[in-house]
């Protein structure tokens, strides 16, 4: 996963910004219907390409990836007219100006009728395969997410005993996530369904996860990247010698629990220790709280004596807090997070760093809640670095159930971008139960060739 690291400062500020000036503009998203008002119905026989239309059918009735779109093709028209349906809606506004109507599928000859249903049945086929793919693939990620998530919590029940035998397993599972990381290429981040685990064992296995992405996008050397990542696992080993009550930061600590909360950076690094970690791994673990302006704990160094792996992990870690802190109801979405980083934050964290993470996780990191051009809402479950614009999304299509829909890689739909990022909160209500916006955020990583996709 290779890109252009020196992406300037001007061109991150007038995306952040650009973005930002959309979020706040436009009114209300629930002001915006799903289905367009400015509807006409058309008889099937005189349907012709360029026509946007609606069908409020299920999945299964038609062999389309969504209800609403604009023919392209007679094969469509052929498609819409197997359907039964006498008339269908369309909506001017958005429909090309009137050619000449293609014949019906009664005048078609026997032979060009059967082909017609052919392909319908093709269409149908492929649909129910690009389900199941894309069940499957979420699937296997999320079950090497939780056997991460068992190894850490193993970890924390046997490093005080056996470190040496612990530091062995967390290194067979780092070398694993760089070996794959490496020769898949352009891998993409994705988004895992809710409740995959508990907030102890998830952060360590996120953070490792989206290091190594990023330190493998920076093009760390190998021992770095095992550093980074054996780092990333074990940052927060030194918890569980902490009282429960300050294990995880929040606003409004008292100064004497906050002091214990600073702790667990030398517990963790003690840790690392005694597991014989090497000394890359061991400077990044003590060096994860340390800031670039010298803000940061526990010795408050200033930016020149911080290491590049230090200097990923001190970035991914606090996006990660920010988007999953002890107490759901105070935590940013993916976007508001990123936004957050860049505009407020940025003197705290390399530049080089930042602007390589915004480049990996896209303006709309996985898990934004986004409306699209079209009006419609959706939630951006993977990103491509490559492509941080176009993202892949699951919309929101009353036709189709929540369980069947297919994720949409905007990167194959030109004329379907993003307007803007939303709360989940203001999502309508039909919308909200449908996308299942995430409260708490969990990624892994999986390559863009393994996550299907269908054009409109």
């Amino acid at each position: 996963m290779v890109f252009n690291l020196f992406m300037s400062d001007l061109v991150i500020a007038r995306t952040i910004k650009f973005v930002s000036d959309l979020q706040f503009q436009g009114g209300r998203p629930d002001q915006v219907s799903m289905k367009s008002n400015d509807f006409e119905l058309i008889d099937v026989n005189d349907l012709r390409i360029g026509l946007y239309i609606e069908l409020d059918l299920g999945w299964m009735a038609h062999p389309f990836p969504t209800g609403s779109f604009k023919i392209t093709s007679s094969q469509q028209i052929d498609s819409i007219r197997s359907l039964g349906l006498r008339q269908v809606r369309y909506v001017p506004s958005k429909s090309d100006p009137a050619g000449e109507a293609l014949p019906s599928r009664s005048a078609l000859s026997d032979a060009e009728q059967t082909h017609a249903l052919a392909h319908d049945g093709e269409q149908r086929r492929k649909r129910a395969a690009l389900i199941e793919a894309q069940q499957k693939s979420l699937r296997a990620c999320e079950q090497k997410f939780g056997q991460a998530q068992q190894q850490f919590l193993r970890v924390q029940d046997e490093v005080l005993d056996h470190p040496v035998k612990m530091r062995d397993e967390c290194q067979a599972l780092v070398s694993t996530y760089v070996q794959r990381m490496s020769c898949d290429g352009e891998s993409a981040i994705r988004l895992l369904s809710e409740g995959v685990g508990e907030r102890a064992a998830m952060h360590p296995v996120n953070v490792t996860v989206m290091c190594l992405l990023l330190g493998n996008a920076m093009q760390l050397p190998t021992q770095d990247l095992a550093d980074l990542g054996m780092a990333a696992f074990l940052h927060d080993v030194g918890k569980l010698q902490l009282p429960q009550r300050v294990r995880w930061f929040e606003e409004g600590l008292s100064a004497e629990d906050f002091l214990q909360y600073q702790n667990h950076v030398a517990k963790s690094a003690a840790i690392g220790k005694r597991m014989e970690l090497s000394d890359g791994a061991l400077r990044a673990i003590a060096q994860h709280h340390e800031m670039m302006d010298g803000s940061g704990f526990p010795l408050h160094l200033p930016g020149p004596e911080l290491g590049m792996t230090s200097r990923i992990l001190a970035l991914v870690n606090r996006y990660d807090n920010l988007c999953n802190p002890q107490r759901v109801a105070t935590a940013l979405t993916p976007h508001e997070a990123l936004s957050l980083l860049f505009s407020h934050h940025k003197a705290r964290f390399d530049n080089l760093v930042l602007s390589a993470f915004i480049r990996m996780m896209g303006v709309y990191p996985p898990g934004s809640v986004v409306q699209l051009i079209d009006g419609r809402y959706a939630l951006v479950v993977s990103v491509n670095s490559v492509r941080p614009l176009k993202p892949r999304v699951i919309v929101h299509e009353p036709s189709v159930p929540k369980h069947e829909a297919l994720i949409l890689d905007l990167e194959s739909q030109p004329n379907i971008g993003i307007r803007r990022s939303l709360k989940p909160s203001n999502l309508p209500a039909d919308a909200l139960d449908y996308l299942g916006p995430r409260q708490r955020i969990a990624y892994y990583f999986e390559p863009p060739a393994q996550e299907p996709g269908e054009d409109t």
